[in-house]
């Protein structure tokens, strides 16, 4: 985690005013994870972010659900997002990842993947480091998935490179229950 507390404090139920509540609905029943308390200050922004990252999240996104989660995991891991990190290895195991592979995610393309697996984490290094993805690396995504499929790729790392950066930069600090990985703490 970069800020040990946050610069912006997740708000209570106490705290959410008419319209910040109505933002939060869409996240009950159950309790609201602090990124969705923190972007709460901003009810209209939280609105239309959890429009696009309900896309991102959902069936509509065309990448399977391990692929999507392996895209998220290599892009909040280089973003340094300890936050996004620990939320997404729950979801990257419930949707097929095993424990080892999450770890490798860390290595990078060449550390042992299929060439499907390692060409999604190849275009998220090029993705993070370059804003682009090469001609090489597009036609290594073009032989495993569609042409949907490698814009969901580019979706899905753009995605998590803007919640990285609120995470990273709000402070947003792990819900309860939560550890932080070590290769994230410090950061």
């Amino acid at each position: 985690m970069r800020l040990s507390k946050p610069r912006i404090a997740p708000l209570t139920d106490a705290e959410l005013t008419p319209e910040q509540a109505e933002a939060l609905e869409a996240f009950r029943p159950g309790p609201v994870l602090n990124i969705f308390r923190t972007l709460a200050h901003a009810p209209k922004a939280l609105s239309r972010f959890n429009s696009w990252g309900g896309y991102i999240l959902s069936r509509r996104n065309d990448l399977p659900a391990r692929e999507r989660e392996i895209v998220i995991l290599r892009t909040g891991y280089l973003c340094k997002s300890g936050y996004e990190w620990t939320q997404h290895v729950r979801i990257g195991l419930r949707e097929g990842l095993t424990e080892g592979e999450i770890a490798r995610i860390k290595d990078g393309a060449h550390a042992g993947w299929s060439p499907a697996d390692a060409a999604l984490i190849q275009a998220s290094d090029e993705l993070h480091a370059e804003q682009f993805i090469g001609d090489a690396t597009w036609g290594d995504l073009r032989k495993h998935f569609s042409e949907k499929q490698c814009m969901d790729v580019v979706f899905t790392a753009a995605q998590y490179t803007q919640v990285s950066m609120f995470l990273n930069t709000f402070g947003v600090q792990l819900d309860q229950g939560l550890t932080l990985d070590p290769d994230l703490k410090g950061f």
